[in-house]
């Protein structure tokens, strides 16, 4: 379950309720959760709880998704499911598995984005966009000239701008999905201490 309350569709307000109807029909999505692609649907409901936010982010949606985007479509959604699949976060890198298809890219890609750097099926332009994600998401922003360097010769200033603006949002995303344990990131903490056999949980060399 989220970490946070979730906004049933009497209390939303009226641009929230717009978008539940888009989403989830005529039901309520706290009391009849689930979405078209398998997920609860939960990130929804938890972002309705500040209007402003939720428009927000909405607006943010429609930006990278508008038509009149210099990126090309393919390498937005290499960059932004391998942001997903770099921070840990099942539901940014599921759900952009799923557009990645209908961006035309080849499932063959799409099953090698997380083991990019020994597969020889990217062109050396998407090589340089996974390289630019993974500096994104894992170093903070550090981008080595020679990454940078790399995506000049394949993409304008502009283009890049709109890389690093649609990978980064999709960073927060799954950042604050995981932090609240929203959709496909309600996962209990894998790194834990597992007990040994018997009543002894001390360690000796």
């Amino acid at each position: 379950m989220p970490r946070l309350r979730q906004v049933s569709r009497v209390d939303a307000s009226p641009s929230v309720q717009a978008m539940y109807s888009y989403l989830f029909g005529e039901r309520d999505p706290v009391a009849e959760p689930g979405t078209a692609t398998g997920t609860p649907g939960d990130w929804w409901t938890v972002f309705a709880l500040d209007t402003e936010i939720f428009e927000h982010c909405v607006s943010g949606f429609a930006i990278y998704q508008n038509p009149k985007r210099s990126l090309d479509p393919q390498l937005r959604e290499l960059g932004q499911t391998r942001v997903g699949w770099a921070i840990g976060s099942q539901f940014v890198f599921s759900q952009h598995c799923k557009v990645c298809r209908t961006a035309g890219i080849a499932q063959e890609k799409i099953e090698s984005i997380p083991h990019w750097q020994v597969a020889d099926c990217f062109s050396p332009l998407e090589r340089a966009v996974l390289a630019y994600a993974d500096a994104l998401a894992l170093d903070h922003g550090r981008v080595p000239d020679g990454v940078f360097d790399a995506l000049r010769e394949g993409l304008s200033d502009e283009e890049i701008l709109e890389l690093t603006y649609i990978t980064s949002l999709y960073l927060m995303h799954g950042v604050m999905s995981r932090a609240l344990r929203l959709e496909f990131d309600d996962q209990d903490e894998p790194c834990v201490e597992i007990p040994a056999p018997g009543e002894d949980q001390t360690f000796r060399v």
